[in-house]
């Protein structure tokens, strides 16, 4: 195993200026959390931007002062890893409209001195792509050499290449779509109602009062539920019980009950409902299907590396071959790969499930350096 990044610290960076949304709308101030690993070089043309998927935050590698745990995808990134720092200066940014240092719902509004709640505007997966493009800017970055995430950021990494194309060397989507399928937005839509049918809930307007943390862990129950499969959940619960449980006392009495409502109370201690919201609704929205993908620009010099897992249910290899089609008959250099990983959709953020997505970008990426 090859040693990884050690202490990192979370950067931020602020838009002065009004940032104008695809809405029409403006913010101001805008910041965005971000961390950054290795060096970037004389010719500044070695950043490797890294695309957060829904819930996750700038902390992909390294751990904070005195936390024990990693970042989400440290086995990803370090010297000797798939991106590996002795090579890139890899970026990850917290999306605009979260809950982890960048401007979102939670945010304190200029205008009245309290948080935002749902006089925070509609934001797009577009938008938080343009306010990225700031903070690169900023850096002094004309172009990244890949762009890479999975899921959401998966999504992103694809927002990237459609609407700035020409600053983007490599594109990486791993267990994505170019536009959610009705399934997809149903169970969002049943998270979001899960929030929204609590009380605590109060119309957006609960902080700094109860949260609605029944609501909210219950939207990440069902969703944790999308994010493995059967074959996951047979292998690390099957219908085990807790134990001497009484029976029938609509108690956690499968030990599969008691994990889903450890991770859901473990959510609300680190996520905003109203991000939950906004965020899935700007995936909802989100649409690069037939020409939309490419409608800002050639393609044809952007290298894409396609990763599915068999066992994604949730984000089905078909919507990556699909993709890949789109890709194709546009004449872009496009390689898929399916990966027979058994965990689902959250196979990408699991270390041994990805050995084979770590070993296909660490390969895809030094081809085209």
């Amino acid at each position: 195993m090859t040693k990884g990044i050690e202490a990192v610290e979370t950067k931020y960076f602020t838009m002065a200026h009004e940032f104008r949304l695809e809405s029409g709308r403006t913010i101001v101030p805008v910041t965005l959390a971000y961390e950054t690993y290795g060096l970037l070089n004389d010719k500044k043309d070695n950043a490797v931007l890294v695309m957060h998927a829904f819930t996750g935050d700038a902390h992909a590698a390294g751990s904070h002062k005195g936390d024990k745990g990693k970042g989400w995808w440290d086995f990803m990134i370090g010297p000797g890893r798939a991106l590996d720092t002795d090579r890139y200066f890899v970026i990850c940014i917290n999306v605009l409209g979260g809950c982890k240092g960048s401007t979102g719902p939670a945010s304190v509004n200029p205008k009245t001195g309290k948080p935002y709640g749902l006089d925070f505007p509609v934001v797009t997966l577009g938008d938080m792509v343009n306010a990225q493009v700031k903070l690169i800017d900023h850096l002094g970055i004309d172009k990244v050499y890949a762009v890479l995430g999975g899921s959401m950021g998966g999504m992103l990494a694809l927002q990237w290449a459609a609407l700035h194309p020409e600053r983007v060397k490599c594109v990486i989507p791993i267990a994505a779509t170019l536009k959610h399928s009705p399934q997809q937005i149903a169970f969002n839509e049943v998270g979001r109602q899960a929030i929204m049918a609590d009380p605590a809930w109060n119309g957006g307007d609960y902080y700094g009062k109860a949260i609605p943390e029944h609501g909210l862990a219950v939207a990440r129950m069902l969703g944790h539920i999308t994010y493995m499969s059967n074959e996951s959940m047979e292998k690390k619960f099957s219908r085990r019980v807790k134990g001497d449980t009484g029976g029938f006392q609509f108690s956690p009495d499968f030990e599969v009950e008691g994990y889903l409502q450890y991770r859901g109370q473990n959510f609300v201690k680190r996520f905003d409902a109203n991000s939950y919201l906004y965020i899935t609704k700007a995936m909802d929205f989100f649409d690069l299907s037939g020409e939309k993908l490419f409608e800002k620009g050639d393609l044809g010099q952007t290298k894409f590396l396609v990763i599915a897992f068999k066992s994604d249910w949730l984000y089905p290899s078909s919507q990556s071959q699909n993709m890949v089609r789109q890709l194709k008959m546009h004449h872009v250099d496009a390689t898929y790969c399916e990966i027979n990983a058994s965990y689902g959709h959250d196979s990408f953020l699991i270390e041994t499930e990805g050995s084979r997505q770590v070993h296909l970008i660490k390969h895809f990426l030094a081809n085209w350096k």
